[in-house]
């Protein structure tokens, strides 16, 4: 088919990658425009974007989908159908209304549960056991259209939101290159999605960030491995130059009782509200992610340390 992809972040070069290996013709590829990265804040191109050119293939990288001449210049390349892949944009209805079979969407939920912006670290920090990839129909409503297909994806008791997003993006490069061909076979059957159980996965702010030790050790375990590696749940470590932030990236829940965000022995068991967090991978600021074991051997932290 002749299909225009929309997507941005890393997340959807692997359902791009597939529809290309599939034989696809992508007419035209459509991106968030290039933004600030790093240190010197270089104007980068997002990773779909790279991913294109590379290939020869022609991109777009509109500030509005709405803009009337984007609309037009859509309208113009004659599409059988168009894939979005966390794009950033809501896209109108002129442009929905443009491919022959209509425009279908790859989302890392089972909707309708996370729809929105961050389904993977949101299904992570509420504690879900499993989520999973589906393909839609689009509608001009957030991530409410019909189901094509979908597969299910055990969480893991140490899952993070970047191995989890690995998982998905491979689940679901596959499973949009099948669905596809059975949208040109036309043997795709759409079924609305259910009316219970929707929530929504609203945008990573970073005042969520910081650990609360307060809180109990499931829910900070939860917050810790889904906002890993990226923004990552911080607390600060007082050291005799003053405190210091520390990023926290892995742990896992275990027996203990004490002052909420004391710790418990010297490998790093923090208390917290009810039980206890074993901190397994931490990033202190300035310096890259380690392991516990290599982080303690360059910074004791005793027992009866508080972290702020």
């Amino acid at each position: 088919m002749r299909i225009a992809f929309l997507g941005t972040p890393d997340f959807a070069v692997a359902a791009l990658d597939a529809l290309v290996a599939a034989g696809h013709e992508i007419a035209c590829v459509y991106s968030q425009p290039p933004a600030p990265r790093g240190r010197g804040q270089v104007l980068k191109p997002s990773p779909v974007h790279a991913y294109a050119e590379e290939r020869g293939i022609s991109v777009r990288t509109p500030s509005s989908m709405r803009d009337p001449a984007e609309i037009a210049a859509f309208a113009g390349l004659n599409l059988d159908a168009a894939v979005v892949v966390a794009f950033g944009q809501i896209l109108p209805a002129a442009v929905l209304e443009t491919p022959r079979l209509g425009c279908f969407n790859l989302h890392a939920s089972l909707l309708p549960r996370w729809r929105g912006a961050a389904p993977i670290q949101r299904a992570i920090m509420a504690g879900d056991k499993v989520t999973g990839v589906e393909v839609m129909q689009m509608t001009e409503g957030l991530d409410e259209g019909p189901v094509l297909a979908s597969e299910t994806v055990p969480i893991d008791a140490l899952e993070t939101a970047g191995t989890l997003h690995d998982r998905l993006a491979a689940v679901g490069a596959a499973l949009l290159a099948r669905t596809l061909a059975g949208v040109e076979r036309g043997e795709a059957v759409a079924t609305a999605q259910a009316q219970d159980g929707l929530t929504y996965a609203k945008k990573i702010r970073p005042k969520e960030a910081r650990i609360a030790w307060a809180r109990p050790a499931a829910e900070i375990d939860c917050k810790i491995r889904g906002l890993s590696p990226f923004p990552g749940a911080w607390f600060e470590l007082p050291t005799a130059k003053g405190p210091v932030r520390v990023k926290a990236l892995l742990s896992q829940v275990e027996d203990g009782e004490g002052l909420p965000g004391r710790t418990l022995d010297d490998r790093l068991l923090v208390a917290c509200g009810e039980g206890a967090v074993r901190l397994l991978r931490v990033q202190r600021q300035g310096k890259g992610p380690q392991d516990a074991q290599a982080f303690l051997r360059g910074a004791a932290v005793p027992a009866g340390t508080d972290l702020a």
